[in-house]
């Protein structure tokens, strides 16, 4: 290995460990709690050393959501690759998201919350969240209904459960309604 390969390898290292440790420290007092100072501490690098790598937080909260997205690509598509039929494809796709969002609440925040400097619906858009709403659109686009753009389709259902997610979140909707929301959500919407 040359020396140009093992530093790479350490910078993406320290990149990883500062993204963790952001994430760590999100989820566990918020995002207020999340400075270049607190990061530098808990790395044990200093500040330097975290603006070479990141602008500053707006960049972190990016790195952030981006890894979020590919988590949650990867929970949707679990969820709906166990289910059998679309009718149960939909619900299991409702529900790792909601449960994403539940499990995730800073990781979330991050993907759809706060300002990461992330462009999303556009040319630019980073792959990771182009991935994340591809695996919705999956399965979303079998049930769109007759002449209803797939993509719009997928807007929509994604749209209500950001608001089932973001209501429940703030104690705005009672959490033992959960499932009768999804089922209402995928009778509703779906076209099964």
């Amino acid at each position: 290995m040359s020396v140009q390969e093992r530093k790479q390898r350490e910078r993406a290292e320290r990149e990883r460990l500062i993204v963790a440790t952001a994430r760590e420290l999100a989820e566990q007092q918020g995002w207020d709690a999340v400075t270049t100072r607190r990061l530098a501490e808990r790395i044990e690098y200093s500040q330097p050393v975290l603006y070479s790598h990141f602008r500053g937080k707006r960049e972190i909260i990016g790195a952030v959501a981006l890894q979020g997205a590919t988590e949650m690509a990867t929970a949707v598509r679990a969820a709906t690759s166990a289910a059998d039929g679309p009718r149960a494809r939909v619900a299991a796709l409702a529900r790792a998201y909601l449960d994403f969002a539940v499990r995730n609440p800073a990781v979330y925040d991050a993907l759809f919350q706060l300002d990461g400097g992330l462009a999303y619906a556009q040319e630019d858009t980073p792959e990771p969240l182009k991935d994340a709403f591809a695996a919705l659109l999956e399965t979303l686009a079998d049930v769109a209904g007759d002449g209803v753009p797939p993509g719009l389709f997928t807007e929509v259902f994604w749209a209500a459960l950001h608001g089932l997610a973001t209501l429940t979140r703030a104690g705005r909707l009672l959490p033992e309604d959960a499932e009768p929301r999804v089922e209402l959500l995928v009778d509703r919407l779906a076209k099964l």
